[in-house]
């Protein structure tokens, strides 16, 4: 059996993250063989993998980032908080950000197909499990793509939004818009950008309601269609009050901030929601 040098391990840990014992061990099973050491140590990242297939992964870490006229939403999941705290994973889910603004793909399986270091981020979250002994994954990427674009993550990195306007805003204003977001968690920009489905969904839950409440038959529709506004008021960015000032709508705060200045979109991900 070849001799396993201290320098040899200390390369494969820094080339593979793995651990120091378990590069030791992985050059031992490869008599020496760098290349097949570090085959040992992938595999073994797959097998923990099958193994943990099953496990809830519901921690993790939400990030976002502009570059320019683009953002993007990225979240990698794990099992416990410690991990999630870990600031070598926190750096791996920042790779992973960056490489999905810097190519653009077109969604999260185009994105975990995409080559860093040889390898693709599918692989190098595998391998990451076998490092860490836990089950991760690359669960969600969203692109967004404005005039301007305004980032915010919640402390402790557990939600994230990102939000974009027709024009330069300024800093304060489009904080305000992105922690509004955060805090309210609206389902679309304004009434007309709600799914179809959802607001007859709303309004079938209204009509039942008050049918249940012995309300008359002539007026149901009229309560449906209150119902549906309601939630138009509470789950439509524009429409919800202010929450640094709720005598206004956020439509009404934008409009005396710059008459001309729309939402185009906006990404909002929490964990656990």
């Amino acid at each position: 059996m070849a001799e396993i040098k201290a320098a040899d391990v200390s390369k494969l840990r820094k080339v593979t993250g793995a651990g120091m014992m378990d590069c030791k061990k992985a050059l031992q099973e490869s008599d020496g063989d760098f290349d097949k050491a570090i085959e040992t140590i992938r595999k073994r990242g797959q097998a923990i993998a099958n193994k943990r297939a099953d496990r809830e992964a519901t921690e993790g870490v939400v990030l976002t980032k502009v570059i320019g006229k683009k953002g993007a939403v990225v979240v990698l999941n794990c099992e416990t908080d410690f991990v999630a705290k870990n600031a070598d994973f926190i750096a791996l889910t920042e790779k992973f950000l960056d490489k999905a603004l810097a190519e653009s793909p077109a969604d999260l399986d185009a994105l975990k197909a995409l080559k860093m270091d040889g390898k693709s981020l599918d692989e190098l979250v595998t391998e990451q499990i076998g490092i860490i002994g836990e089950k991760i994954e690359l669960s969600f990427y969203q692109m967004l793509e404005a005039e301007s674009l305004t980032p915010y993550i919640h402390p402790g990195n557990k939600l994230a939004t990102l939000v974009g306007f027709s024009k330069v805003v300024k800093e304060q204003v489009g904080k305000d818009i992105a922690m509004q977001i955060a805090a309210m968690a609206p389902v679309a920009v304004d009434k007309e950008d709600v799914d179809p489905a959802v607001v007859e969904k709303e309004r079938e839950i209204g009509r039942e309601q008050a049918k249940l409440e012995g309300k008359p038959e002539a007026i149901l529709d009229k309560i449906a269609d209150g119902k549906v506004n309601k939630f138009f008021q509470e789950m439509t960015l524009l429409n919800q009050d202010f929450t640094k000032d709720s005598k206004k709508t956020v439509r009404q705060y934008l409009k005396e901030a710059d008459a001309e200045l729309k939402v185009t979109g906006f990404i909002r991900f929490a964990l656990g929601s």
